[in-house]
C-alpha cells in the first residue's frame, strides 16, 4: 500500500541500507528540514534514504480556520493542547504506509528512523510507541504527545529498547516545555529508553541540539 502523502526526497549517494522519515511542524512543509541532512554530518549519510513528507492541507481551527499543512486540527490553545485525536491517528497510520514502502524495498524496520518537529514530533513519538516492528529510533522536537493516555494500553513492547531523543527549548511559547517534560517523565516511569536535552531557544532547532542529534543517530546508524 502506498501511503497518500506526498514527499521530498534525498535519495543515498552509495547503497541505500537505512531510511530517515523527517516530519515538519505546523504551517511548513517537506522542505523545512531537508537542508539538515547535510547540517547532521553522519557518518553513514551516503547510505541514507531521507524523506520528508508533506502534511496534508487542512483548515486549522486556533488559526481561524486558515489552511495550512498540518498533521491534525488544534482545537484550542492551552497547556494540554486539546487537539484532534482522530487527526493523529491518520497521520500515523499514512506515516506507518512511508515505513512499509521503505521495508519493501528491502530495508530492515530496525534500519528506520523517525524524526519530527512540533506537530510532526507527535506522530514519530506515536507511530514509534505503536508501530509492530521494530525502529531504529525516535528524535521527537519540542513536541508533547495528547495521546499518550490513550497508548498506554497499545504501546508496541517491541520498541520498548528504542532510542528516543527529545529535545526542547526552555523559552518555548509555543509548545510549553512542562508538555515535553511530561512525556518524558511517563516514558521513563515505563522504562523506555529516552533521554531528555533542553536549550536556551524558542520554539525552533539550534546549532547545540543539532550536534547532539547527530551524535545520536551516529550512535545508531554506523
Amino acid at each position: 500500500m502506498r501511503s497518500e502523502l506526498s514527499t521530498i526526497e534525498i535519495q543515498p549517494k552509495s547503497i541505500h541500507k537505512y531510511s530517515i522519515i523527517w516530519l515538519h511542524g505546523l504551517g511548513a512543509d517537506g522542505h523545512d528540514f531537508e537542508g539538515i541532512a547535510r547540517e547532521l554530518h553522519l557518518n553513514a549519510e551516503p547510505d541514507i534514504h531521507f524523506i520528508f513528507p508533506n502534511a496534508p492541507i487542512q483548515p486549522i481551527t486556533v488559526n481561524g480556520g486558515m489552511e495550512m499543512r498540518a498533521w491534525y486540527d488544534i482545537l484550542e490553545m492551552s497547556l494540554d493542547h486539546k487537539v484532534d485525536i482522530a487527526g493523529i491517528y491518520q497521520s500515523a497510520k499514512s506515516v506507518g504506509q512511508l515505513i512499509q514502502q521503505e521495508m519493501d524495498k528491502g530495508i530492515s524496520s530496525e534500519h528506520i528512523l523517525l524524526a519530527g518537529f512540533s506537530q510532526g514530533g507527535v506522530i514519530a513519538l506515536h507511530v514509534g510507541l505503536t508501530f509492530p516492528h521494530k525502529l531504529a529510533g525516535i528524535v521527537g522536537l519540542s513536541t508533547y504527545l495528547p495521546t499518550l493516555e490513550q497508548l498506554k494500553t497499545g504501546l508496541s513492547n517491541i520498541n520498548s529498547a528504542t532510542p528516543i531523543f527529545m529535545g526542547h527549548g526552555i523559552l518555548d511559547s509555543i509548545v510549553a516545555i512542562e508538555s515535553g517534560k511530561a512525556v518524558f517523565h511517563a516514558l521513563n516511569v515505563m522504562e523506555y529508553k529516552v533521554e531528555w536535552h533542553d536549550y536556551l531557544m524558542e520554539h525552533t532547532v539550534c546549532i547545540e541540539e543539532i550536534g547532539h542529534i547527530s551524535t545520536f543517530i551516529n550512535g545508531i546508524f554506523s
